[in-house]
């Protein structure tokens, strides 16, 4: 019976899916079959042949094969190694090298014999890549084809290198890489620029024969690209449908990668549901969005026909349940982000009391409380709260090297126009000069470049938050350490960061905290930044009385909003206030008209939040609510 169910929740699923609660457990599953291969390739006396692939996916999978060699004994001794692909053109020393990557998250850990590892040659010529390609398909043969095959998947549906329009029986090659891999790849290069537009990979030919194949993906940022893959048609514009053809492929995903998938998403639609409170509200909200209705018009018959049959007949008639939905959400829509002094706030998202809050912004980079929440700072300020903002990080290294010098400049000039002649700042000043003209890509600045990026953003956070109303004593720069490394990758999280936290939160007591919430990367800087804040509040919750009454508000940032089942708090916004929102960013000149890390999106920052802003107010719109020109969404955490 149990596997009668689990076929009808999977059905529009086209190849086998199994999903973890998170990444390491999905990770160490996955260490734990190449283990369990190896060692039985070694009792037969035989050589365990594995493709590999590369990039954060299988991070935390090397990492704990690693482990298993250094802690129980596993070797390598008999395992052959065939990566996936490699940049072309790439010197094998380079930092953004795959052999490097092989080298520092497995290959260097354990006893595998040098002469048993291939990857792809970055260095050939280019007349005579295909002949090492063919060569490369021979070895493989040689050595009776891939035992194991491991994958990730690329936001453009790519598996290795196999852009959109690889061939399903295609081989090892050189391809031209889609220009959104190239900007996902943006930050290992210290800019799209430096990104290599080639890459030589295996071709999905090549994978499709290997004895099992494995494709991992973890957070939500693959959610909707995992969807076309699992339940879409077989497309040569998403190459990882092609592995809804082979009988020998595994999806390993973590609930987040695998959150867009029927079964997860809409899942009323392949099951009897429980109707908690949230799910109702989901299916309801996006029932409207369906049929293109307001929730209020929503009838029997689009229950019916959609799938819902079963919450009409459990809580029907349909009419209650779409008023119970429209007040949920109506009630979520409030002018006072900080509580309506003197009001029933029972049918509202925040207190009444106490009338003056002490709030804290929590901005992981300088323009995060502006660009994400910019309306609803200024409102907060205007309402009168005792409103503070805490820049975590210092965001240096989104700076352009022209703003240094630059601002250097500036700084000499005003020294020489006031009859200075600082000698110290124009010999710092040839340095930086000397230093960016022979910059390798992704390099680390030096100190005093940092530090000169550093006070660009410090000086643009300053005048937004000014503009928003602050006054500089309640303006914090908490420069965490973990950020603080000059290098794209950042620190491990260490207690200095959490204790700078705790002083702050305890200097300001607040009974409200509005952080960054969005977490489709986890290892963003967002993520980071959070999960030092929940930390302080945890330790703190325990001695300090004020924890208890202080709530946390998550907003997202300038790419995407929250679903609107999941708003809790969403403050309108007139014509008026998305223009001072707007200038408030304006302040942030270093990240107008081009930053440095754009991400996806080439929109101008503000463009994204406007959009971002008026859509949400669209939405709310389009299910009966009142028309309002924009507006910014929170949830509440329950910490």
């Amino acid at each position: 019976m149990a596997r009668l169910n689990l076929l009808e929740e999977t059905r529009y699923e086209k190849l086998p899916v199994t999903v973890y609660a998170n990444q390491q457990e999905a990770s160490k599953k996955v260490a734990q079959r190449i283990a369990t291969l190896i060692k039985t390739k070694q009792k037969n006396n035989e050589l365990a042949v594995l493709g590999l692939a590369t990039g954060a996916t299988p991070v935390s999978v090397y990492a704990e094969l690693v482990r298993m060699h250094q802690k129980e004994g596993l070797s390598f001794k008999n395992v052959i190694t065939f990566n996936l692909d490699e940049y072309y053109p790439m010197k094998p020393t380079a930092k953004q090298s795959y052999v490097t990557f092989m080298n520092d998250n497995l290959f260097n850990h354990i006893d595998i014999p040098r002469e048993n590892i291939h990857i792809p040659d970055g260095t050939l010529k280019q007349q005579d890549v295909a002949a090492f390609c063919l060569a490369y398909e021979q070895k493989i043969t040689a050595f009776g084809g891939l035992d194991l095959q491991i994958l990730g998947i690329g936001r453009t549906g790519h598996i290795g290198f196999n852009e959109p329009g690889s061939a399903p029986n295609s081989g090892t090659r050189l391809v031209t890489l889609d220009d959104l891999t190239r900007s996902d790849a943006s930050r290992d290069f210290g800019g799209k620029e430096n990104v290599p537009t080639k890459a030589i990979t295996m071709g999905v030919g090549t994978i499709f024969k290997a004895r099992e194949i494995i494709l991992m993906a973890w957070s939500q940022k693959k959610a909707p690209i995992i969807k076309k893959a699992v339940e879409g048609e077989i497309s040569g514009d998403v190459p990882a449908t092609y592995l809804q053809l082979s009988d020998n492929v595994e999806f390993i995903l973590d609930i987040d990668a695998a959150s867009y998938l029927t079964r997860f998403d809409t899942p009323w639609l392949v099951k009897d549901c429980i109707w908690e409170k949230e799910l109702k509200r989901k299916a309801v909200i996006w029932l409207a969005g369906k049929v293109s209705k307001p929730i209020l018009k929503l009838t029997e018959d689009d229950y019916n026909t959609h799938g819902m049959a079963q919450l009409a007949v459990a809580q029907g008639p349909v009419y209650n349940i779409n008023i119970d939905i429209f007040n949920q959400v109506q009630h979520t829509i409030t002018g006072w982000p900080g509580g309506k002094p003197n009001a029933d706030d029972s049918q509202r998202p925040e207190r009444a009391e106490p009338k003056i809050k002490r709030s804290i912004i929590f901005s992981p980079h300088p323009d995060d409380d502006v660009i994400s929440m910019g309306g609803t700072f200024i409102r907060l300020v205007d309402q009168g709260h005792d409103v503070h903002v805490a820049y975590q990080t210092s965001g240096n290294t989104a700076v352009w090297d022209d703003d240094v010098l630059r601002y250097m400049e500036f700084a000499i000039d005003f020294d020489r126009s006031i009859g200075e002649n600082n000698s110290k700042l124009k010999s710092i000043y040839n340095d930086m000069r000397h230093f960016l003209v022979n910059k390798q890509p992704n390099e680390i600045d030096t100190i005093e470049i940092r530090a000169v990026k550093g006070f660009i953003r410090k000086s643009e956070a300053i005048s937004g938050a000014r503009y928003a109303g602050l006054h500089d004593d309640h303006i914090h720069f908490m420069e965490l350490p973990f950020y603080e490394t000059g290098k794209t990758k950042k620190n491990t999280v260490g207690e200095a960061d959490i204790q700078l936290t705790i002083d702050l939160l305890q200097q300001v007591r607040p009974q409200q905290i509005f952080a960054a919430g969005d977490f489709a990367d986890p290892h963003g800087t967002h993520w980071v930044c959070f999960n030092i804040i929940l930390d302080a509040l945890n330790r703190l919750k325990a001695t300090e009385e004020w924890v208890k009454d202080c709530w946390l508000w998550l907003y997202r940032g300038a790419w995407h909003e929250f679903e609107i089942y999941e708003i809790e708090m969403a403050v309108p916004l007139s014509p008026q206030e998305v223009e001072r929102k707007r200038n408030a960013i304006f302040k942030h000149q270093s990240q107008k008209d081009r930053p440095v890390f754009p991400g996806e999106d080439d929109r101008e920052f503000w463009v994204r939040a406007e959009d971002r802003n008026r859509e949400t107010a669209r939405q709310y719109d389009q299910l009966g609510l009142a028309e309002y020109e924009a507006m910014e969404a929170f949830v509440r955490y329950k910490f």
